[in-house]
């Protein structure tokens, strides 16, 4: 029977008598839950409702009139079953009970959690009872110790009653399996890996142990020095976590006495349920770093001609960043000071005591009428050609809404682009030809009614680690994982089957398995007849790649290749979740060609449990590629290049727009550096100069600019080009919406006022659209919005007002009653004919091969810890802590081979740049591969990187170019 069969198979009902009251419940529903559903409370210590019972702690006891008493949370209804659920019996029991274990625990004025949240579920017990550990005549233990290693979790071992809350929620929740038990007797205590400290196990700190203990034996540390109160003293706001595309739901604690956030937890959500990663949870103070941009910039006029700044970004540091090959470097002349070849600062972040005197304080008035006045005379003599911006996906739906419309019809170019073009823009190119929409077909907790699932291309544990948790459990409950990657990430240790496959061979490896699933007839015929295009032609391509050519081209044997095609065709319900690895390539659309043909010649798509899920990067890069923050299409991905589209846009903004496609974030950054190019550039939140392929390359264009405005919350990279900075709000210092990768719109609100003289991101891209002439009086983010939605047909009959706590899933009929669309294409696809379009692809090599001088593929990619070029990661205290350093990852032999140890600084070096760094011997890693995290500076993985892009999707090739790693003893 498949997941989704069982899911609504039907369930015998009995009726039991709890506290005189009949209850009908489900045959199997526990005495709690039904006592629950009658209205009834019944008091626990160890369980939760989202994790398995156990029925350890014995709180919960009842009278069914046995020989002994039963533990409600375990023990089943029967059908006429008579249960008491408060006697003196009980009570005299659970007051026993209670204060054995008080007796142990550290005095009240001591205990951990009542010193800071004061929300000890054992205390309220006891006070309940009238128990307390000051006079039990019990004798009091003491003695198993505490733990400060992990820099925001403490453990006080004294405080733990065993009631196993937490090992359940790393477990059953997380599905990390760090926590167990240790020892014997009263010696018993729980324990992280094999009894190691919490700081140097394998935990990934995500705070889901301290949100299920009961006592004060796991408790947050204060971050920064803001102290950690009872939920009644603070400001509880409910919003979004800032960091990835997965939109998990959590509530920020505010001290406003102190104006500080004192911390944060999980929420309810249909999507995340509660659940937090440790940069949801400990990753929010980077909004208070002292240094936040608080006034506008201006450079002065010593600091030209324009060039980088400091030592690092100019190329001239301690890692060279400028050789070229062995040659040549860019940047301005001399600066105020001229600091060059000072030593970097700790953290690998800007030095703004080396990059400051080059800049002087202005007033807004000042430095947005220089913008206005730059940018408008460039245009004047360079056409809308000369002009080009970079929007953020870190800004919410309504500033990116706003950004493109400036671009597009302030100065009449559709030169508008972000991140999505460094991430998943190859899959979008390839959903919207094969299904016609870019958008996820079905959510990550669809999982739960699939039968097999592929996760390819993808690091879930460590790029979206809630989502991630979903597939885990998934499993537990049999849903089959097939992991298809070159790294041996941890979701490798919960795959059923691991595909580790050569870099760069997806295609030939999708083709095969689609080869075998048609040899042996487990296609979809009536799906493949009704709901498909172009599967003859298909199938002739896949004809010419046997399990055993693919095998020579991808390095998997072909029994495996073989294996993988029976597993996915005899499922009855399956999905595809994929990453990066597979769209950061220079072949990423045919890589995402193959999994769209994949689904559809087997009929999985459109039913619960199958379908099509690019996981999203950042926060909003869903929702900013649908408010048309790219070149080539206005939102909810109308086409610029289409005349009635057009029509309609230039109607509803009162002017001509341009009717041609503009240039991709790659194109820009090229066209800079060719004559009659872009020559103005505004950029709202990115920071190409770490983001971007080819660094120096980057570093050339940027310093070639007339003119660059950069619009951001810290001195990025980026902003050392700058004629003008300004300080924009964090994500925590404004409201907004924001659309997660699952077609989520949520409500982001406000947490603390912005620091200094910053404005919202959407106030000031306003604020500059009236200085070149543009009427806009938009009052408030809803009123954007509204505007905004009347132009997406997607997201019909969404408003600010009935998003709510949860948001809303697009496409929606009736947000007020329905929480929205799970599952899309269930009758017809988004293209013309309403068909799925099969698209076959032929396996190409990549671009840039290995060879004697570079003889190693290297692979780019982030961190658990970390986001994207780390601006606001590694100024969060928890974050740097357990991430500080930048290292290559490398197959043991490797760096055996090259006689490096674990631990050495080493040197990395491709055709375009030397980076230095620390080797990581890493079992995760193929022979011949190695991997760089692009988050740290100091170590800049894409000066490595080439600049080849998709020729459709125009997406760089971040995850494939040739390196040689070696000690720092050998000349470069």
């Amino acid at each position: 029977m498949t997941a989704v069969q069982d899911a609504s198979a039907a369930v015998r009902t009995i009726t039991a008598e709890i506290d005189g009251f009949a209850v009908t419940v489900p045959e199997g529903t526990s005495i709690y839950d039904a006592a629950k559903q009658a209205g009834v409370d019944i008091p626990v210590l160890c369980h939760d409702e989202r994790y398995d019972p156990v029925g350890v702690c014995r709180m919960c006891v009842v009278d069914t009139g046995g020989r002994v008493f039963a533990a409600a949370c375990v023990r089943p209804c029967e059908d006429g079953m008579q249960v008491k659920t408060s006697t003196p019996e009980l009570e005299r029991s659970r007051a026993t009970l209670t204060e054995l274990l008080i007796s142990d625990q550290p005095p009240r004025a001591e205990d951990p959690k009542d010193l800071k949240t004061r929300d000890n579920l054992l205390l309220e017990l006891a006070d309940g009872f009238g128990v307390a550990r000051e006079t039990t005549e019990l004798p009091c233990g003491s003695g198993r110790g505490t733990d400060s290693s992990n820099p925001v979790i403490d453990v006080n071992h004294d405080a733990c009653i065993l009631c196993d809350r937490c090992v359940r929620a790393c477990d059953d929740i997380q599905g990390n399996d760090v926590i167990g038990r240790s020892g014997k007797g009263y010696s018993t205590r729980i324990a992280f890996d094999l009894n190691d400290p919490m700081g140097a196990s394998s935990c990934v700190t995500c705070g889901e142990c301290v949100q299920a203990c009961p006592t004060g034996a796991l408790t947050n540390k204060p971050i920064r020095g803001i102290p950690i109160r009872p939920r009644e003293e603070l400001d509880a706001v409910e919003s979004v976590c800032p960091y990835c595309g997965v939109g998990c739901a959590l509530t920020y604690y505010v001290d406003r006495e102190r104006g500080a956030i004192s911390f944060a937890e999980g929420r309810d959500q249909p999507g995340s349920q509660s659940r937090l990663c440790v940069k949801g949870r400990y990753g929010w103070d980077y909004s208070a770093s002292p240094q936040r941009l608080t006034t506008p910039l201006i450079r002065i006029d010593s600091a030209y001609p324009k060039g980088a700044l400091s030592a690092d970004v100019r190329g001239d540091g301690n890692n060279d960043r400028g050789r070229v090959n062995g040659g040549e470097r860019s940047g301005g002349g001399r600066k105020p000071g001229d600091k060059r070849g000072g030593k970097r600062k700790p953290g690998g972040l800007v030095d703004y005591d080396e990059v400051m005197p080059y800049f002087r304080e202005a007033t807004w008035e000042e430095a947005l009428d220089l913008v206005a006045r730059r940018l408008r005379e460039i245009h004047a003599s360079g056409g809308p050609g000369a002009i080009a911006g970079f929007g953020s996906a870190k800004c919410s739906n309504e500033e990116a809404y706003l950004f493109q419309k400036l671009i597009r019809t302030g100065f009449g170019t559709n030169n508008v682009d972000h991140c999505t073009r460094l991430c998943h823009a190859s899959s979008v190119a390839a959903l919207f030809e094969g299904v016609g929409s870019g958008a996820v077909s079905t959510t990550y907790g669809d999982v739960a009614n699939a039968d097999v699932v592929i996760i390819t291309g993808s690091n879930p544990t460590a790029n979206h680690p809630v989502a991630s948790s979903f597939f885990k459990q998934a499993r537990r409950r049999g849903t089959k994982i097939i992991y298809v990657d070159p790294r041996a990430s941890t979701v490798a240790e919960h795959a059923d089957i691991f595909v580790q496959l050569k870099p760069g061979t997806d295609v030939a490896f999708y083709n095969a398995v689609m080869h075998e699933v048609i040899r042996l007839g487990l296609i979809d015929r009536d799906f493949i007849a009704n709901r498909t295009s172009n599967y003859d032609e298909l199938a002739r391509t896949v004809a010419d790649y046997p399990p055993e050519r693919a095998a020579q081209i991808t390095g998997v044997d072909a029994d495996t290749i073989r294996e993988v095609a029976r597993t996915w065709g005899e499922a009855g319900a399956a999905v595809v979740y994929w990453g990066m690895g597979i769209s950061q390539h220079t072949t990423g659309t045919d890589n995402a060609r193959c999994l769209i043909a994949l689904c559809s010649i087997t009929g999985n798509v459109g039913r619960p449990g199958t379908g099509l899920h690019p996981l999203r990067g950042q926060n909003n890069v869903q929702g900013a590629s649908d408010a048309g923050l790219i070149p080539m299409f206005y939102p909810d991905y109308q086409g610029v290049d289409a005349e009635q589209t057009r029509l309609r846009f230039e109607e509803a903004w009162g002017t001509r727009l341009d009717p041609k496609r503009g240039l991709t974030v790659t194109e820009i950054v090229k066209s800079v550096l060719e004559p009659g190019g872009v020559r103005g550039m505004y950029m709202l939140g990115e920071n190409p100069f770490l983001s971007d392929p080819n660094i120096n390359k980057v570093r050339k264009a940027l310093s070639a600019l007339d003119f660059l405005v950069v619009q951001d919350i810290f001195l990025t990279e980026t902003a050392e080009f700058a004629d003008v900075i300004l300080p924009a709000t964090s994500y925590l210092e404004k409201d907004g919406t924001y659309t997660n990768t699952d077609r989520r719109v949520q409500l982001g609100r406000k947490v603390m006022d912005p620091p200094g003289q910053a404005r919202p991101d959407w106030q000031i891209v306003q604020d500059i659209a009236r200085r070149i002439g543009l009427d806009w009086d938009y009052g408030s983010p809803s009123e954007v919005f509204d505007e905004m939605v009347a132009l997406m047909p997607s997201y019909k009959n969404l408003r600010y007002d009935n998003l709510g706590l949860s948001g809303k899933l697009y496409p929606n009929d009736d947000p007020e009653h329905s929480d929205g669309t799970v599952v899309m294409f269930d009758e017809r696809f988004n293209t013309d004919d309403g068909l799925a379009h099969l698209v076959p692809a032929q396996w190409l090599p990549a671009k840039e091969l290995p060879d004697a001088e570079y003889p190693l593929v290297l692979n780019t990619g982030r961190l658990l810890e970390h986001w994207h070029t780390g601006s606001m990661t590694r100024r969060s205290f928890a974050l740097d802590a357990i991430s500080p350093v930048a290292e290559v990852y490398m197959h043991p032999k490797d760096a055996a081979d090259r006689g490096l140890a674990h631990g050495e600084t080493v040197r990395v070096r491709s055709r375009r740049g030397t980076i230095e760094l620390m080797v990581r011997i890493s079992h995760r890693e193929q022979l011949g591969n190695c991997f760089i995290p692009f988050h740290f500076r100091e170590a800049a993985a894409n000066l490595l990187t080439i600049d080849e892009v998709d020729p459709v999707g125009k997406i760089p090739e971040f995850k494939f170019c040739a390196v040689q790693v070696e000690p720092l003893g050998v000349r470069a």
